[in-house]
């Protein structure tokens, strides 16, 4: 006999796809807890998503607030079931010309974040089990120009992820799953900010995907745990690939990087028409 759910956190949740990944769980029927380092725009998100959504301030670096978000949700919803880490930080350019704080905060958000978020889940669904969605990112599967320690933070969150996994399923522990998704580019505002950077070597798949298509592939992951998933599926085919052939993906390399400046031109110039005059 199935129980109705209860408890969700979502972290990153002030704006773009973590909000909407946090009104699909309140439209799931959770109590939803967003979390976010801004006070203020998560307090704006879960008063539009309204029903039983709360926010609360966390800054994911800081185990601490991390653990403190999970007591919350435990206090008022009785039991966590699905936590999801999203929050991530992304700068882009070759290592570098990057500053010891710009390498710094992703590695520490983008990793670190969602290694204390997933051990404060594990800690909190012991004993009645649960489900953790690490939203990681294609760069987390294979080398990607112009995004050198983003993509090392993210194959770092995908290999704890998996890693992780392994040691429950070791102990014996078969209730918790945890699920990673691998997007390509999204179109929200962590990436918007990004295409008018001339260092940026973003290669998209032809389009940026829509936060919906990313929310309904999470929609199937809460249905159906799976280990890793991307999105689109040929362009995780794709990445692999070039894992494999490591030589060959890198020769492949300014290729994927001239498409994706073209990409970047001719979405600035849809941004821009978009802008009031």
């Amino acid at each position: 006999m199935s129980r109705a759910p209860a408890g969700a956190v979502v972290t990153g949740a002030g704006r773009g796809l973590g909000k909407e990944i946090a009104r699909l769980l309140a439209q799931r029927g959770y109590q939803v807890l967003l979390t976010d380092i801004d006070s203020t725009a998560v307090a704006d998100a879960a008063a539009e998503i309204s029903g039983t959504a709360t926010s609360m301030a966390v800054d994911v670096r800081d185990n601490a607030q991390v653990t403190a978000a999970r007591d919350a949700i435990v206090r008022a919803a009785g039991r966590l079931d699905v936590w999801v880490n999203n929050a991530g930080v992304l700068v882009t350019g070759p290592a570098w010309e990057q500053s010891a704080d710009q390498r710094r905060l992703m590695v520490e958000v983008n990793a670190l974040g969602t290694i204390n978020g997933t051990v404060a889940a594990i800690e909190g669904m012991r004993g009645h089990g649960g489900h953790i969605v690490n939203v990681v990112s294609l760069a987390g599967l294979t080398a990607v120009p112009g995004e050198a320690v983003y993509a090392g933070s993210k194959h770092a969150a995908i290999g704890f992820s998996l890693s992780t996994l392994a040691d429950l399923r070791l102990a014996g522990i078969e209730d918790i799953d945890i699920s990673c998704v691998c997007p390509d580019g999204i179109w929200t505002p962590m990436l918007h900010d990004k295409l008018d950077d001339p260092s940026s070597a973003l290669s998209f798949s032809g389009k940026l995907l829509q936060p919906d298509e990313v929310v309904a592939a999470v929609s199937k992951v809460l249905d159906k745990p799976r280990p890793v998933t991307t999105i689109p599926t040929w362009r995780g085919l794709q990445a692999r690939l070039a894992d494999l052939f490591p030589r060959l993906g890198l020769r492949a390399a300014p290729i994927a990087v001239a498409h994706g400046r073209r990409t970047q031109r001719r979405l600035l110039r849809k941004a821009e028409s978009r802008q009031p005059r």
